[in-house]
């Protein structure tokens, strides 16, 4: 720099400054540059207001003298008035610079850094020149060094608050306190200053307040209401006083539940969003404002949400304002989703959320914090629909966070929280000893980084008492539990908790818990009459609709359950169901927790027996019947049912309750409604609808073509990468499911006779099943096994099986699978001797006791048709080949098997034979195809070399009348044979057929090119099929998971439209399959006169039994018994 600073003048040029926080918290007025001119006068820049991102434009100059101080300070000041001031404000940075500094930039702009606020460093952009004269700057301002007391007092005042906030101890809020009161004790009713310095002290108190320092808010919502009188609209300051005073009555919101004055807090978010309408984006005034709006509490009132959509509509692309607006919004959101259980709240809230994410700059902090509260979100939206993907993905960003927030982060713990949380959920749903113990690793972290006086330290220690009593219950006391600590945890943090806070409810209720599972060890009186008392206490407090009171009750409901076995007083029990009742069916709470409070139900009343059972059973099933129907897709359906898995056998058990109970038309029903569940609902959208039709034309064109939006598979998120695109299918199929059940409602409240459209049957509904003979249901429930025998007129006969136990008949099952196994092994003219005898013992414990029935007391003739329709390891078992394998006491011949007896089928549900006798309406020309693939393509089985042969043999004995076709070798593709499946009416199919028992939707058949699936046969609907044999193995046997929803092959061809199928429980062989092929088709088409057209699939059933009869000779008994008829 030349020369000597003597004399010398600077123009300093106050550019524009970033970063800048005013270290308080409170929203500024504005912003100004100060500096000192000489040792009498102050000058100031003017007072600009602070923009959403930090940032200030000015662009001011004054002309200083180097003689006046040989270095230059400069203070960035916060004002909060944007009319007459206060004081001089809050200082947000201060820093001395030496002349040659600030010359050595020639007269370009540079950066001048201060020290940090909130660990950022505002900055200044400055320009600095030499000028030859001195001379003031029009509109500079000048202010004089001396100061009044008014002035070093209200400074003062805002210094102690920022240290307060900093962190530095209560004593710096009541010295904050005692300057502000200093201050408007001189500033009375009537002084220019009145409202600024009643603001000021309210500001501190409400701080206080926050911050469980100061509990009297009354105040400052009276300062608040007259600073507001004394700012009316149109004042500069009115629409930051109408701020603050939202401010506290949102921040009542949060904290006690409900504002002091709900209409004004109202009234003050619907004039805040008025104004924000009136201004326009590019007002200098905006920014502020937007500011000071989006620090305001979101309470989630549906006038603060469309507060923050108003803020957002002025938030446009590209905006700076925009991520913090959608941030306001999600929580704002999510915030009205806990009040009242919405899910469409909760999924926007995440939409909103991912914006959020979008827009945050990766690293900064706002970003991990956007992860954070994203991952949060989407926990909450899995337990309250319980998609695994939202737990799989809600892990994944907690983890991306925490990695982001290393050790000695500020917000560490909340991370280490909400990780743990994900975890302990997932943990609920898996049962992995590694994600509870790793939750609980997390929790005690957090509770390091929240030691006492931390503002979150309740929510950690509840946290860990929670995870520590999950861990303890779900492994059976592996784990040593210290209840008393528990229970010491949970008082800790209630001691923490305001009483008025409207989440102390959840403290409240899983403090109730520990102290039922400790008056279940040390039956302690105290602890359960404690417990229910917290729980009536947390139900008080909570509005009827609140999503939580679902947790109320039920823990409610473990109190006096606790107390009844203990004390056995019947009005305990009472307690405890009506209990049970509610949470199941309080409508706010997501459908996975009332199903899993329903199924708890069920298990109460079973051991205690209680009159509800049955009621709790059809809780159940209708309660998971909603719920399956919001999944979008087949397999998620099954995915959302598999997590019941240990339901699984609730619909044998609800019938068994039903028989014990004596009504054997509700077990029909029950055990009607409880299986093959996901078969029911697609059938619902394939609902035949002729008779609506003539009732209503138009309701029936809207059913059909809802009907066909919402199983259109492309409506299905489950398959979707793009977590945000899945999310927004998910939105759109509720819509269209929710458009879709106000037209059913719509039918069953306006059409005469629809009352009961798409309801679960009545046993009277479910007669029609046996038209054309008897359907037997087998029930095979831990508490009884027994046959339902449903005629074709009157009451169900009850056939006890009382020799046999549950674990008799899973015995029985895998003996037969081991038996099969065994037998293929063998020569052809090897004695199955094991598989005889299991038989035997089939034909003398099950279907001797069920044909007695059939022969004395329905005086069924000889050769008539029955159905099968077994339940649970019955599926497993051939019933159909049940046979005494026994002569005659007078030795005249072999005793009758129940093939010699009784043409046998089977059906999946009662439903499904009912839904096919309805569908054979639809008749069309016979076309016959044969369809066989013995050259599969790689990865689906070694090639079949009889396949050829066994087509060359159907496309002899099948009529000509029939047009029979064969579609073989590079022709039998996928897609090849889905086209034949929609285009013929019967079909035949040899090839590899494989049951997927992990994925059952994805079992198939094993084509040229890909395998045709089970997904596949059930999106190709064929109203006009007929009949098809599957040739191949195990197309009619179901996956042990879900074996009452008898997923498999066959099933599909019949859901798909073939009203007769002929499917296969095991290994085909193919060699001597072909003799029951040959034998099946001769009796099949014998009677068929030349030039007749009507081939009759409904003798499909008699012409397999012909077939297995007459080929005892040539084919094992296991390869005999391997074929089954299912439908009519």
């Amino acid at each position: 720099m030349p020369g000597s600073l003597e004399g010398r003048y600077v123009r300093l040029e106050v550019i524009s400054g970033k970063n800048i926080q005013v270290p308080s918290g409170r929203i500024p007025a504005g912003i100004y540059i100060s500096t000192n001119v000489d040792s009498r006068r102050r000058w100031k820049s003017t007072v600009r207001v602070l923009s959403s991102d930090n940032s200030v434009a000015w662009g001011d100059i004054v002309t200083l003298s180097t003689d006046a101080s040989p270095r230059l300070s400069l203070e960035i000041r916060a004002s909060f008035e944007l009319g007459r001031m206060l004081g001089n404000g809050e200082v947000v940075g201060k820093l001395e610079s030496s002349w040659d500094d600030l010359l050595d930039h020639g007269d370009e702009p540079f950066d001048l850094s201060f020290p940090p606020v909130d660990n950022v460093c505002p900055s200044l952009t400055l320009k600095a020149v030499f000028v030859g004269a001195c001379g003031y700057d029009d509109g500079a301002l000048f202010d004089s060094i001396v100061e009044c007391e008014i002035t070093r007092r209200t400074d003062a005042g805002h210094a102690q608050l920022a240290d307060y906030v900093a962190g530095n101890g209560v004593s710096h809020l009541n010295d904050a306190v005692e300057d502000f009161q200093f201050v408007l004790d001189r500033c009375p009713v009537g002084h220019p200053d009145h409202a600024a310095a009643l603001a000021n002290i309210a500001c501190a108190r409400l701080e206080g307040y926050d911050r469980k320092d100061i509990e009297d808010v009354d105040f400052v919502i009276a300062s608040f209401h007259d600073v507001i009188a004394l700012r009316p609209q149109g004042h500069p300051d009115h629409i930051l006083s109408l701020c603050h005073l939202a401010a506290v009555l949102g921040l009542l919101s949060i904290q006690q539940g409900s504002t002091t004055d709900p209409c004004e807090a109202t009234r003050l978010y619907r004039e805040l969003g008025t104004y924000l309408r009136s201004i326009s984006a590019g007002d200098n005034v905006a920014d502020h404002v937007f500011l000071a709006c989006n620090a305001l509490p979101t309470i989630g009132t549906d006038e603060d949400i469309q507060f923050r959509r108003i803020v957002l509509e002025f938030s446009p692309l590209g905006h700076h304002r925009r991520p913090i607006a959608f941030d306001r919004l999600s929580h704002a959101l999510r915030a009205r989703f806990m009040q009242r259980g919405s899910i469409d709240d909760l999924d926007e809230s995440i939409q909103c959320c991912r914006e959020f994410v979008s827009l945050a700059p990766k690293g900064c902090d706002n970003h991990s914090g956007a992860l954070n509260t994203l991952g949060l979100f989407i926990t909450e939206r899995f337990e309250y629909q319980g998609k695994s993907h939202d737990l799989d993905e809600a892990i994944s960003l907690h983890e991306e966070a925490l990695c982001l927030r290393p050790v000695g982060h500020e917000s560490r713990y909340s991370s280490l929280n909400n990780l743990g949380l994900a975890l302990r959920a997932r943990f609920g749903r898996c049962s992995g000893i590694n994600d509870i113990n790793r939750a609980i690793s997390l929790y005690r972290e957090a509770l390091t980084l929240s030691p006492p006086g931390h503002p979150y330290r309740e929510t950690t220690l509840n946290n860990l008492a929670l995870a520590l009593k999950t861990r303890h219950e779900n492994l059976h006391g592996s784990e040593d539990l210290d209840l008393d600590e528990v229970i010491d945890l949970y008082r800790e943090s209630l001691r923490l908790i305001q009483h008025h806070r409207p989440d102390r409810h959840r403290n409240i209720i899983n403090l109730s818990s520990a102290l039922c599972s400790r008056f279940t060890e040390t039956q302690k009186n105290e602890d359960v009459e404690e417990a229910i008392d917290l729980c009536q206490e947390s139900l008080a407090v909570l509005p009827p609709l609140h999503p939580d009171r679902h947790f109320g009750y039920l823990r409610l409901q473990e109190a006096y359950l606790s107390r009844y076995r203990i004390l056995r007083n019947p009005a305990d029990l009472s307690c405890a169901v009506e209990n049970f009742r509610l949470a199941s069916r309080h409508p706010t709470q997501g459908l996975p927790q009332r199903i899993i409070a329903s199924i708890d139900w069920t298990v109460a009343v079973e051991e205690h027996d209680h009159e509800s059972a049955l009621e709790a059973y059809t809780t159940f099933f209708e309660l998971l019947d909603s719920h399956l129907a919001t999944r979008s897709s087949t397999t998620s359906r099954r995915e959302a049912a598999a997590a019941f898995s240990y339901a699984r056998t609730l619909p044998v058990d609800a019938a068994s309750c039903a028989l014990c109970h004596h009504n054997l038309p509700k077990a029909v029903e029950l055990v009607e409604q409880g299986r093959g569940q996901q078969w029911s609902l697609a059938s619902r959208l394939r609902t035949p609808i002729e008779d609506l039709e003539l009732a209503s034309p138009k309701l029936a064109h809207s059913f059909s073509e809802f009907s066909k939006h919402v199983s259109n598979p492309a409506q299905g998120s489950a398959a979707i990468t793009d977590r945000a695109a899945a999310d927004q299918a998910a939105t759109e199929y509720r819509r269209l499911t929710e458009q879709w059940e106000a037209v059913v409602t719509e039918i069953r409240t306006t059409l005469p006779g629809f009352s009961q459209f798409l309801l679960p049957p009545s046993y009277k509904d479910l007669q029609a099943a046996a038209s054309h003979g008897p359907v037997i249901i087998l029930i095979a429930s831990k508490y009884s096994c027994a046959a339902l025998i449903v005629p074709t007129s009157g009451q169900p006969h009850h056939v006890p099986f009382s020799s046999l136990a549950l674990a008799d008949l899973e015995m029985l099952k895998n003996h037969f699978a081991k038996a099969i196994r065994h037998a293929s092994g063998m020569g052809p003219k090897q004695p199955r001797t094991a598989l005889r005898e299991l038989l035997r013992r089939i034909w003398d414990v099950v279907m001797l006791p069920i044909v007695k029935v059939l022969h004395h007391d329905l005086e069924l003739p000889h050769r008539s048709r029955i159905w099968l329709c077994p339940t649970a390891a019955f599926t497993s078992i051939p019933l159909h080949a049940a046979n005494p394998f026994r002569k005659r006491a007078d030795r005249s011949g072999m005793e009758s098997c129940l093939e010699d007896l009784y043409i046998c089928s089977y059906t999946p549900t009662l439903s499904a034979l009912i839904r096919s006798r309805q569908m054979m309406k639809h008749h069309a020309s016979p076309s016959f195809v044969a369809i066989g693939q013995g050259e599969p393509g790689a990865g689906q089985g070694e090639a079949l070399l009889a396949v050829e042969s066994e087509l060359e043999l159907v496309s002899k004995l099948v009529p000509a009348t029939a047009n029979p076709t064969t579609l073989s070798g590079p022709g039998a593709t996928r897609a090849g044979a889905l086209q034949a499946l929609q285009s013929n009416t019967w079909v035949h199919l040899a090839c590899h057929g494989k049951q997927d028992r992990g994925q059952p939707y994805n079992s198939h058949f094993a084509m040229r090119d890909q395998p045709l699936t089970l997904l596949d046969i059930m999106e190709n609907d064929a109203p006009q099929a007929e009949f098809a044999f599957l040739s191949a193995c195990h197309t009619a046997v179901g996956d042990e998971e879900t074996p009452d929803e008898v997923i498999h092959l066959a099933a599909g061809l019949q859901f798909s439209g073939f009203k007769s199928v002929i499917g296969t429980l095991w290994v085909v062989d193919d060699d001597v399959a072909r003799h029951v092929v040959e034998a099946f088709y001769e009796e099949m088409f014998k009677d068929l006169k030349e030039g007749d057209h009507e081939m009759d699939c409904t003798k499909a059933a008699s012409a397999l039994n012909h077939a297995t009869y007459v080929v005892k000779k040539e084919v094992p008994l296991e390869q005999r018994i391997v074929f089954v008829h299912i439908g009519v």
